[in-house]
């Protein structure tokens, strides 16, 4: 597509279309809230209580005015009470705001020489496709930082390994003028596959407390929409995986639209598949349901990479249309190889990521592990972000043993989807082929699978057929450390309509998200839960039902995305609101905020630049660095007319970006 200027216009939302139009049942009756909470009170605070003071619930109220009020845990030993920064402001700053007492650095920008021959970023972004294969990738996202002795005590705080993911490319900043004709140039298109993906960055604190990349380490390495990877669990070798690139169905090239991430407990990092079907286009006159139910064009690709000239076998792949003789003759089935959990060894720099298909296909927004028992199932938990699609939990089959840990478990086990009940409870549905009452919804539904494979390539048909409740675009998740308590952003839905409004999701045209949490039963592989609403977002005034949270100035915020608990079980909120949002609404700039989950204080800790959104997040283990990263500044820029200049300040053009934050006196984030 061009306009009459020869400028291509591209969609650059980053949002697949909405492709759920099942007709699950919602629920009519708005949740009795207050007998919903007393009951997640009995689990999962109670649980936070102990956690936290080491006592017990003799003597707490059982009214629900103020019953959490006076549950405040103590500050963590050694440092000032956690939350004590006073909350910046919301603004409009081209720059980093953080509290009195922090600053803030930017570190390892786009186009940051990482490998091979350290190719300098060029200003007017000239760069070559085979210059950006060895530079940090574009729109840094989800983040972790490996201690570089991750794998023995895990203490070191002034060395590591900072992986994380770069989730798409913006065409108006990629290159010197934009992206300027159709068929596509193939250094053009080599260039922006090569900015997708993940990179592994082995850094170091330097003497003065700065922080800086190693230059010429084996560990650092870019993880790209080319990379070679094996795929792993139940699809490998499916029919339906078959390409000219692997005949047999085991391998496949890339990772794409990389949003949240994972960590092992055997130290390894998972990277999410999100939003990718829109990187592909399939002209036949009828799609297989494996890309029309998540939205493959039948026009074309997000970025045209199949046409890219001259022709070449890496860039045809992003056609799925039929045009071979059969499915090893073309790539029909290459779609069908993305929408996974990727998993890469960062300390192998030699390792084959792979692509864990047991853990479902869908736009995965992240990955969280609930809290690990030796000798108990593996679980974790995954949010599928598009309007009105699903949250998943999977439940390994073998149990966890600390030293016999590693990327098998995540192989084979049973994969759940979430049905948010009206009366504050929940059911993890198994989406099992071998399972009777799966058997018998599938059925009922007219909708007929093959084998597990099937069930997992169309993960988000076989939730359909279950009645899974329909979310608000599930985010990010995250799971206390101590009480296993799971919380969910849910970013808004503005299609949401007052019929369609039930108790998880308890507002129609949701511009503004809330954040849901719920507590397991019995242990954390049950299949019933708890839940409750632990925060609606909003302006200031924004009450959140039922309990004391009523937003202020000091916290007012709008589309939670980002949720992260550090290890004193502070939550940390990030929000990615659209340009529009930011600009023309009360809550300026996308920002961070820190949670105490048992009080529900609320504070704004941070304010990104302009247009940006603020997106991953991790820590050293001693706590005292933070590391969060800037996505997208200046998303709304043209060709050589930006509106952010950061981080480098003047006329440049804007680079994602991480940020180091630390406090002054050498003291923990947060205090």
């Amino acid at each position: 597509m061009s306009d009459k200027n020869n400028h291509v216009s591209i969609d650059n939302s980053g949002l697949d279309p909405q492709t759920n139009f099942s007709l699950n049942p919602t629920f009519a009756a708005i949740v009795d809230s207050r007998m919903a909470r007393r009951n997640f009170l009995k689990g999962s605070v109670g649980a936070a209580v102990v956690a936290f003071i080491g006592g017990s619930l003799v003597g707490c109220s059982s009214s629900d005015d103020g019953e959490l009020a006076a549950l405040i845990p103590p500050p963590v030993a050694g440092t000032a009470p956690l939350l004590g920064f006073a909350a910046v402001a919301t603004g409009r700053t081209d720059g980093i705001v953080v509290p009195a007492g922090y600053t803030a650095r930017a570190f390892l920008p786009w186009g940051t020489p990482l490998t091979g021959s350290y190719p300098a970023f060029l200003a007017d972004a000239s760069n070559s496709g085979g210059e950006q294969e060895q530079q940090v990738g574009m729109h840094h996202d989800g983040m972790h930082f490996f201690p570089i002795d991750a794998r023995s005590s895990g203490e070191s705080s002034t060395e590591g390994l900072l992986v994380f993911n770069h989730e798409y490319i913006d065409n108006n900043l990629v290159h010197t003028n934009g992206i300027t004709t159709v068929p596509r140039i193939a250094d053009e298109a080599r260039k922006e596959i090569a900015a997708h993906g993940v990179s592994v960055a082995h850094i170091q604190q330097q003497a003065d407390g700065s922080w800086a990349l190693v230059n010429n380490s084996p560990f650092n390495r870019r993880i790209t929409g080319a990379t070679p990877m094996e795929l792993a669990g139940p699809v490998r070798g499916s029919a339906k995986v078959v390409t000219k690139y692997s005949p047999d169905g085991s391998r496949t090239r890339g990772t794409l639209n990389n949003c949240g991430n994972g960590f092992t407990p055997w130290g390894t990092y998972l990277t999410c598949e999100e939003n990718w079907a829109g990187y592909f286009v399939n002209t036949d006159a009828a799609q297989p349901r494996e890309h029309s139910r998540y939205g493959v064009s039948s026009n074309n690709g997000r970025y045209l990479w199949e046409t890219a000239t001259p022709a070449a076998d890496q860039y045809q792949r992003f056609n799925a249309s039929t045009v071979g003789a059969d499915a090893s003759a073309d790539y029909r089935n290459e779609p069908n190889t993305f929408g996974w959990i990727v998993e890469i060894d960062p300390f192998n720099p030699d390792s084959v990521p792979q692509k864990r298909t047991a853990l479902g296909r869908f736009g995965h927004e992240g990955i969280i592990f609930g809290k690990l028992e030796e000798g108990q199932p593996l679980v974790l938990y995954s949010g599928d972000d598009s309007r009105f699609e699903y949250i998943y939990k999977f439940v390994s089959s073998a149990p966890y043993f600390k030293t016999t840990a590693g990327g098998h478990l995540l192989n084979d086990g049973i994969l759940y989807v979430a049905r948010f009940n009206d009366d504050g409870s929940g059911d993890w549905l198994p989406l099992d082929i071998n399972n009777t009452d799966f058997a018998a919804k599938v059925a009922a539904a007219g909708v007929t699978f093959e084998d597990q494979a099937d069930v997992l390539l169309n993960t988000r048909l076989a939730a359909d057929a279950l009645g899974a409740t329909k979310m608000d675009r599930a985010e990010w998740g995250a799971v206390h450390p101590d009480t296993g308590e799971v919380y969910f952003t849910l970013t808004n839905n503005s299609r949401r309509t007052e019929e369609q409004i039930d108790a998880a999701n308890p507002r129609a045209r949701n511009v503004t998200g809330h954040i849901i949490r719920w507590n397991e039963r019995q242990n954390q592989s049950a299949t019933a839960f708890d839940w409750d609403i632990f925060l609606l977002a909003g302006d200031v005034g924004t009450v959140t039902p039922n309990t004391d949270l009523t937003l202020t100035t000091d916290n007012h915020l709008a589309s939670p995305d980002g949720l992260w608990f550090d290890k004193n079980g502070l939550l940390w909120i990030q929000t990615d609101m659209s340009g529009s949002q930011q600009g023309e609404g009360p809550y300026g700039n996308n920002q961070m905020l820190v949670a105490d989950p048992v009080t529900r204080q609320i504070k704004r800790f941070l304010v990104g630049p302009t247009d940006c959104e603020v997106t991953g997040i991790s820590a050293t283990p001693d706590m005292k660095t933070l590391f969060v990263n800037i996505q997208h500044p200046g998303d709304r820029s043209k060709p050589n007319n930006f509106t952010s200049n950061w981080p480098d300040g003047g006329n440049s053009r804007p680079r994602s970006a991480t940020v180091i934050v630390t406090k002054d006196d050498g003291g923990v984030i947060g205090s």
